[in-house]
């Protein structure tokens, strides 16, 4: 059967950005959160604020849908004026919210310890009840109600301004590129694709081509992301936060021992990841890897590319291994349309899921282009909504997962779809690009990722002292690739600060180091799933349905019976992608 490669976006709201169906959508959240706002200030008792409680989950679900529709629109055309407005409206509903929930923050904080015992215990309420209590301990630690609510209302102008601003510019990106005896304007995400592609040449082309697009348009990203950065230090130095970390670090329910181990376990073992990329660099016939070849496929002589109709049956038959559930879901989802998957001009770079709360489905973006890195992306975010699918009947604040946890579900589908294809591979040649493209995933993690942690960590210090210029960025960036590649590459990539998408986002701090842990964290869990075999699904389903309720800690421990704080864990999690390692040298030799 052939799978659409457009999205349904018209089940939602017909019209798109003009549609007048989703104008009264949005009009219904105002008149909401309006109520919402009369009646705050006036309930007191417990079953009053069991009600609130339970009418602002309710409108974040609306607001969430409204985002997400939006989320799509801007993503599948980016010249989309009338969509990059209502995202406007979105955001200032969304500080709305966040206002409303700073004033329950500070009625639970009123609440006497009686109170609050009886509170909790209230049956509608016993689901909620870890994020009631991560809210009133968080309330605790910040400015009081009324200035977090003002930060918040400047926010919209002030901090996720300069994150719209970075993503009209890139959206509006136009690179020459010559193929093909012509030359071709090309977005972002197109341009991203060759820096992909098997032939090096192209990829050098593409490399360099980059770079100087990038360079060119830095000073203006410069600007953005130092005063998105300045805005978020501000706030943190009201309130008392030193630690750059802090934030995310409780955004996604995480102690800083967890982190600590993690990065120490993969430092540990970096060295025989070098000796990967050396065989891989006498593969490709160079000295050393350049920036251009750490994740490009191996030279082959057969066709690399794979149809999407054929991706998505692929994706299907190896995730039904592992979890009928899994696949049915994913069955419906892609015959369903919740995939935008064509290549053409106007997109956005980059791929995504995104969760329509009220209506219980995910939609997904990317720019398939045949190659299996596309194929993993397609899994990958195939993931992500099957964790949104088995937490869409809990309650709002009890889907609300951290980016930590949400990369688990994602990666472990991937690393499914990959592992099944090496252990199916009979030709040597196609078992040696399959494993390379498993061990590369792990080089992005351990080492790409890492950079970005390393660049954002010292880029946040020094922002902490003045405005840093282009110059220095470049080469905050390149000292952070030096330090998470070993010094083991032939060039860098100076304006990736520019380029990453991830640096110039709002919504969370820190979109880095959440990846690793989600990628690490499923291989100890992919671990523990083939030695279970196919008894594992439902404790799986189970694992996802905490991932909103508890800290990642807890999570390990009632769960996989582990402690996550220590290197132990992380390192049984790394042994698995060594056992590719070893496979690919002994293959190679």
């Amino acid at each position: 059967m052939g799978y659409p490669l457009v999205w349904d976006l018209e089940s939602f709201f017909k019209g798109g950005s003009e549609s007048e169906e989703f104008a009264h959508f949005v009009k219904k959240i105002d008149q909401t959160l309006l109520q919402l706002q009369g009646r705050v200030e006036l309930e007191s008792s417990i079953e009053e604020l069991e009600t609130f409680i339970h009418d602002l989950q309710d409108v974040m679900q609306y607001a969430r849908e409204a985002g997400a529709f939006v989320s799509c629109l801007t993503a599948q055309d980016v010249s989309d004026e009338k969509a990059t407005l209502w995202q406007g409206e979105i955001q200032e509903q969304m500080t709305k919210i966040q206002s409303l929930a700073v004033s329950l923050e500070e009625k639970l904080v009123a609440l006497s310890n009686d109170q609050w015992e009886t509170l909790i215990a209230l049956d509608s309420l016993k689901e909620v009840k870890f994020n009631l209590e991560e809210r009133k301990l968080a309330a605790d630690d910040k400015l009081d109600p009324e200035q977090e609510k003002l930060a918040a209302s400047f926010a919209i102008d002030g901090y996720h301004a300069w994150g719209n601003l970075y993503n009209q510019a890139v959206g509006r990106m136009q690179v020459p590129f010559e193929e093909d005896g012509e030359v071709k304007q090309l977005s972002a995400g197109q341009l991203q694709n060759r820096l992909n592609s098997s032939d090096r040449p192209t990829r050098e082309r593409a490399f360099d081509v980059s770079e100087e697009a990038w360079q060119k348009e830095a000073p203006l990203f410069a600007s953005t992301l130092n005063h998105l950065a300045g805005f978020r230090l501000k706030l943190y130095e009201a309130r008392g936060w030193e630690d750059v970390l802090k934030e995310p670090l409780a955004i996604n329910r995480m102690e800083s021992s967890t982190l600590d181990a993690m990065w120490g376990a993969i430092n540990d073992n970096k060295p025989r990841f070098y000796e990967f990329m050396d065989r891989k660099a006498k593969l490709l016939g160079v000295e050393k890897l350049a920036m251009h070849d750490v994740h490009a496929p191996l030279p082959t002589e057969k066709d690399a590319t794979i149809s999407y109709d054929d991706a998505c049956e692929l994706i299907i038959k190896h995730f039904r291994k592992f979890s009928p559930k899994l696949a049915t879901f994913t069955e419906g989802a892609l015959r369903d349309g919740w995939v935008e998957a064509e290549d053409r001009s106007g997109k956005r770079p980059g791929g995504f899921c995104t969760s329509f709360a009220k209506s219980k489905q995910s939609r997904i973006f990317m720019t398939y282009d045949g190659s299996m890195s596309n194929v993993a992306t397609l899994a990958h975010e195939l993931g992500h909504a099957y964790h949104g699918h088995c937490l869409k009947e809990k309650q709002p604040f009890a889907q609300r997962y951290a980016m930590n946890v949400a990369e688990t579900a994602s990666t472990l589908a991937e690393t499914i779809v990959a592992d099944a294809l090496v252990s199916e591979a009979t030709d040597k040649e196609l078992k040696l690009s399959l494993l390379e493209n498993k061990v590369n995933r792990a080089l992005a993690f351990f080492m790409n990722i890492h950079s970005r942690f390393l660049f954002e960590t010292r880029f946040y210090e020094a922002r902490k002292e003045k405005l840093v210029s282009t110059k220095e960025l470049n080469e905050l960036m390149e000292e952070a690739q030096r330090e998470a590649y070993g010094n083991q590459l032939s060039n860098y990539s100076p304006t990736f600060w520019a380029s990453k998408l991830h640096f110039h986002i709002t919504g969370v701090p820190f979109y880095n180091f959440p990846y690793t842990f989600g990628y690490l964290f499923s291989m100890g869990i992919y671990k523990r799933a083939l030695d279970a075999g196919r008894s594992f699904e439902d404790d799986y389903i189970a694992l996802l349905e905490d991932t909103a309720s508890m800290s990642v800690e807890d999570l390990a421990k009632k769960h996989l019976d582990v402690d996550i704080t220590k290197k132990e864990f992380w390192q049984e999690a790394i042994d698995v992608v060594l056992a590719d390692v070893d496979e690919f040298m002994e293959l190679t030799k």
